[in-house]
């Protein structure tokens, strides 16, 4: 959907271009025809006769109709998360598998707006030799046609060998529209789109109109395009060229198939009838072109890998035209970033729970009447909506408001039924006596934390009525690695006594729950706590209300700024301060930080393993659009200059609070409310500060707000963000070029650094990022802008809602680092630094059971892995595998494995990961715990292909960075 919605769109257009397709191609057998995205295409076969099916099923024999790339749908590059990007890679594939029996060989992505060499890695690795470009800088298409270098292998920038290879074409020119494909002069090319014909609704800008092919016409037309064809063909370097024939939603009306078929047979027909021209022109598909490309470099005596040159990195800030760069959408519905994100985790912990609990309910005839058929659907909904959400319209922040309402909606809904398969999961697999499983859909077992009321609200927190009988509190760990993480709930009674899985009282800190910045709620109260969760596992705590020593309320300061006095509170201290010069101190076992007392926000950091005092300033910034014609909008970031200071007539409130398990800073500004918490616990949430906004712009006119870093770090324009948090590109501000060209998109993470310091800057979402100074970080995090950007969407951005941004921060001292290497073209995090992302990424997930039922015995812990995983090695997922009938589960899952990169000149003494490295090698057999892998098999990464001498493996091996898939059977 971009202007209107996947429905709205299937109605009005994109079912006919299918029925077309059938009738028009079986017309003639020399016609081929080219779709990419499986969303629409499922859509339209679930609705169609079998006689329809069986045609399809001759036409892809036959070669006349081909599947690219075969995902659900074509992505967004920038913005994704890799989990995502294969998710839905996979459910398109699984879904041609069942239906079609196709396995797509070649990658098509023609719309998205710059393009990932992870997409490049992912499309290897699922099997394709080739895939295709679009939208790319016009500096760097010039560039690249002087050269004759857009073809290329596209080569990972840390691969150091040629494994990630996948030949690329780029094409040449604007656009993909019929004017931009057959040659340079768009006014020439716009006269061979037959659509275009006098007398049609749509006509050429150029003025100069189409012209019906016949035989008192048909040389000159056929000459005309034919020096458009030779001209295209300078620009690479075999003599094989493709012209790609489409646009947008055409083909709806079947006279346009007669249109375009038979005005170009009538043209092909009379080249090919000319040897002497010396051409040879026909239609066909995408993989059509690939094998006659690489025919012809082979013919000229080269085998094609040393022909077409290799080309590592990625392709963004993509700009069409002068300085119209499109970082704007890094950053553009930034709400709806922030809940694909939460989407993800919430569909990772159901997809991995339910493929547990399928095999426990296989386990015994009592336990079958697990819904398992049930949630499957909801699982499988859930992977169509999140990948529908990944499409480069979508995630993007770049369709109309009610399309964007359509996409979050979808989210919304899945989330809550994600919520009741992780619900369900959990339900049979921690009952102590299987035997007393009992399925019931009215009353569910457990209840999770926080509620969100509609698409476009926050999540709120639960309140959990307290007894003097104990409740259970289940804490899940989605993550492969035993964890001990911050829980935080919301209890109606500051009396709370907290039980660990072995019965012993627990350490609890009690917050208040405010109301705006200075009144304490009585209807809730907050109850913090460390829980320690195995690997992929469940604790189990218990809950009542009495007195307990472990339990220790949190102490207050609010700074009022000569505002009204609250009322003291009986229960909390609060210290109520008019106004500070001084600092205001938080500290734990790894750091000191420093925050102004005018504004609340950060200074300095000192950190304790080396005693250093850093410079590191939080402040916001202001960008305003220029005064020119063309102003910001979706796409395009078009900034009337520098920002300027964020700047507060009165100082805002601040709220400090200390506490046992964390103490925090929250300064209250009129559009943004900025939180700072520091975590007192030993390990991994200790080292770095969470930071997080809640940003509402809703009352200004084209404004963009940003929050930068400044720090002494001596980064001297370099800077690093990831790409689809799967790996790391170094950046480098340049400036030469405006100051919106040096945006780039962060998806997990980006970082400065220098001979002695690195500091990474983590996020929960996707947003634009840049090192505009040097020690600076900065990062967009909401727009509303009033006005269209001329990119076809017809509208500004002027639906923000109130959005909450989650970030970490990270401070790490960096070893034996040398000149050279802060110039290398790869780079990569730490491993306490991948950790940190992950947590951040997928928080722990709390329930709890209904406090009036009769609740049967629970174990103590769930525990499915025999041990954490090595500290380089992720579970991407493991996704239960589709029946080879209707919506349904197999016995099977696939396993997907991710094996980081990590730099180790990082120390890794005191980071709390519960982990080692092990080279990549995980004995089979010692992976999981309770539950026995029947087999285990090597596949692609989309499960499309599996090798010849597939068989049982003992040993997992992985080398750094790739990403596997296995069909794992669990019993």
């Amino acid at each position: 959907g971009w202007l209107k919605t996947f429905d709205d769109y299937f109605r009005d257009q994109t079912q006919h271009i299918l029925n077309n397709m059938v009738i028009k191609l079986q017309e003639d057998n020399r016609r081929k025809f080219m779709w990419s995205e499986i969303s629409y295409f499922s859509k339209w076969w679930d609705g169609i006769d079998s006689q329809k099916k069986d045609a399809i099923k001759r036409l892809i024999k036959d070669g006349q109709f081909e599947i690219v790339t075969g995902g659900w749908v074509m992505p967004d590059e920038a913005s994704p998360h890799y989990f995502a990007l294969i998710d839905q890679l996979i459910e398109g594939h699984q879904w041609l598998e069942k239906n079609l029996g196709v396995k797509p060989k070649s990658g098509w992505a023609i719309d998205p707006f710059g393009h990932s060499p992870t997409m490049a890695y992912l499309l290897k690795r699922t099997g394709f030799s080739n895939m295709l470009i679009q939208r790319v800088h016009y500096s760097v298409k010039k560039h690249f046609a002087m050269q004759k270098t857009l073809e290329f292998f596209w080569r990972q920038n840390w691969d150091l060998g040629s494994s990630t290879d996948i030949l690329c074409h780029m094409m040449p020119f604007y656009s993909y529209d019929v004017p931009h494909t057959c040659g340079p002069d768009p006014k020439i090319c716009c006269q061979f789109d037959f659509r275009r014909l006098p007398g049609g609704r749509i006509s050429c800008p150029w003025r100069v109109p189409p012209e019906a092919i016949h035989a008192g016409n048909v040389q000159h037309r056929a000459w005309l395009i034919l020096d458009q064809y030779r001209k295209k063909s300078k620009l690479f370097r075999t003599k094989v060229l493709l012209a790609p024939l489409g646009d947008d939603f055409r083909y709806t009306e079947s006279s346009e198939w007669d249109q375009q078929y038979q005005n170009y047979q009538k043209l092909f027909d009379y080249m090919n009838s000319h040897p002497e021209w010396h051409i040879k022109v026909q239609f066909g598909t995408l993989s059509d072109y690939f094998e006659a490309l690489r025919k012809e470099s082979n013919l000229i005596g080269q085998s094609s890998n040393s022909f077409f040159p290799v080309l590592s990195g990625d392709f963004f800030t993509y700009a069409d035209r002068d300085h119209h760069y499109w970082s704007g959408y890094f950053t553009s519905r930034p709400f709806y970033k922030r809940l694909d994100r939460a989407m993800e985790s919430y569909l990772r912990a159901a997809e991995i729970l339910y493929s547990l609990a399928l095999v426990q309910s296989s386990k015994s005839e009592k336990m079958s009447i697990f819904p398992s058929v049930d949630n499957y659907k909801l699982l499988t909904e859930a992977r169509r909506n999140l990948g529908l959400f990944q499409h480069h319209d979508a995630i993007t922040g770049t369709s109309k408001d009610w399309v964007v309402v359509d996409y979050g909606t979808r989210l919304f809904h899945s989330i809550m039924n994600l919520k009741k398969v992780i619900i369900d999961s959990v339900h049979i697999l921690i009952l102590k006596d299987k035997g007393a499983y009992k399925y019931d859909t009215l009353t569910p077992f457990l209840r999770m934390d926080d509620v969100q009321s509609s698409q476009d609200s926050l999540p709120r927190k639960t309140v959990i009525k307290l007894t003097s009988q104990p409740r259970y509190l289940l804490v899940y760990n989605s993550m492969e690695q035993e964890r001990s993480s911050v829980v935080s709930v919301n209890v109606n009674s500051p009396k709370v006594k907290l039980l660990s899985p072995l019965g012993k009282p627990v350490t609890v800190q009690i917050s208040a729950v405010w109301d705006g910045a200075a009144t304490v709620s009585h209807e809730a109260y907050q109850m913090s706590f460390v829980a320690h969760v195995p690997p992929l596992g469940l604790g189990v705590y218990q809950l009542l209300e009495g007195q307990s020593s472990e339990t220790v309320l949190a102490d207050y300061n609010i700074y009022m700024r000569n505002r009204r006095q609250a009322k003291p509170d009986k229960l909390f201290k609060i210290q109520e301060l008019q106004n500070s010069v001084d600092n205001i101190i938080l500290e734990n076992s790894y750091m000191k930080l420093w925050f102004s007392g005018m504004s609340g926000l950060l200074e300095k950091i000192n950190n304790k393993e080396d005693g250093k005092n850093r410079q590191i300033k939080v402040e916001f910034a202001w960008y305003g659009t220029t005064s020119n014609r063309d102003k910001s909008g979706a796409y395009l970031f078009l900034p009337d200059g520098d920002a300027k200071p964020y700047i507060f007539a009165d100082p805002p409130t601040i709220r400090v609070a200390h506490g046992r398990i964390f103490s925090e800073v929250v300064c209250f500004f009129h559009h943004v409310t900025h939180t700072t918490r520091l975590y007192k616990v030993q390990g991994l949430e200790g080292q770095s500060l969470e930071v997080s906004n809640i940003v509402d712009i809703t009352g200004e006119y084209n404004r963009e707000l940003a929050m930068r870093i400044s720090s002494d770090v001596n980064s001297q324009n370099r800077f690093y963000t990831d790409l689809n948090g799967y790996q790391i590109q170094p950046r480098m501000t340049m400036s030469k070029l405006p100051l919106q060209a040096n945006i780039y998109p962060m998806t997990t993470m980006a970082y400065i650094q220098d001979a002695g310091v690195r500091l990474t800057l983590h996020s929960a979402q996707s947003l634009g990022v840049a090192s505009l100074k040097n020690g600076q970080l900065e990062v967009i995090m909401d727009r509303r802008l009033m006005q269209d950007d001329n990119r076809g969407l017809g509208q500004g951005v002027q639906d923000n809602k109130i959005t909450a941004n989650m970030f970490r921060l990270l401070l790490e001292r960096r070893h034996g680092a040398d000149v050279n290497e802060e110039k290398a073209s790869v780079s990569f995090p730490s491993l306490l630094s991948h950790m940190t992302s992950s947590f951040l990424n997928h928080p722990v997930i709390p329930m709890t059971t209904y406090a009036d039922s009769g609740v049967p015995e629970l174990l103590n812990t769930f525990s499915p892995l025999m041990s954490s995983l090595p500290c380089d090695m992720h579970i991407v997922n493991l996704r239960t595998i589709q029946s080879k009938v209707d919506i349904e589960p197999s016995d099977e899952a696939a396993l997907i494995l991710h094996r980081k990169g990590f730099d180790c000149r990082f120390s890794n003494r005191d980071t709390g990961l519960h982990c080692s490295t092990t080279q990549g090698k995980i004995k089979v057999h010692k992976l999981f715990n309770k539950f026995r892998v029947e087999s285990l098999k090597p596949t692609s990464l989309s499960l499309m292909h599996s090798p010849p001498d597939a068989r049982n493996i003992s040993e997992i091996n992985m080398s750094s960075m790739e990403i596997n898939t296995f069909r794992i059977r669990l019993r």
